[in-house]
């Protein structure tokens, strides 16, 4: 079993206003995904596992890292990079839940496909912006994503 992984993640709750059923739904899958499988390895960092607390403040995005023994870092990076990918995000997942509740198949299936699109744009996006200081594998980058942009709600 690697050691270079995420075993605890939480989000700044106090940062986030109040999420729609949709939203959270979102946030819990995406956690428990992440803790059941990631690739995480802070270049700043001897070793993990690691705890992650995320957290938006003035526009920058904050990964607050402690490892298994104790050892803490900080990553702050801009969240401007990734602006267009969460508004868009947000846009056409508002499109999906509500061609959910409309019941109209033939939309889902396409808005689905321009959701996993969107995402997985932000997700390479997340990854060149981390580049230089954490290594993730995409399906962590993606879960990761999801968390960034459930922050950004308002």
């Amino acid at each position: 079993m690697s050691s270079e992984k995420i075993i605890k993640i939480t989000l700044d709750e106090e940062s986030i206003g109040q999420r729609s059923v949709e939203a959270e739904h979102e946030k819990t899958i995406a956690i428990t995904d992440l803790l059941h499988e990631n690739s995480f390895q802070p270049l700043c960092m001897k070793g993990g596992p690691y705890s992650l607390h995320l957290s938006v403040s003035e526009g920058r995005l904050i990964f607050d890292l402690t490892s298994e023994t104790g050892e803490t870092a900080k990553a702050v990076l801009p969240v401007t990079p990734l602006k267009r990918l969460i508004r868009d995000y947000f846009l056409i997942c508002e499109s999906y839940y509500e061609a959910l509740k409309k019941a109209q198949p033939h939309k889902l299936e396409a808005i689905d496909m321009g959701r996993r699109g969107v995402h997985n744009e932000g997700a390479e996006a997340l990854q060149t912006l981390l580049e230089n200081r954490m290594k993730v594998d995409f399906k962590t980058a993606r879960r990761l994503f999801t968390l960034i942009c459930v922050l950004h709600l308002k």
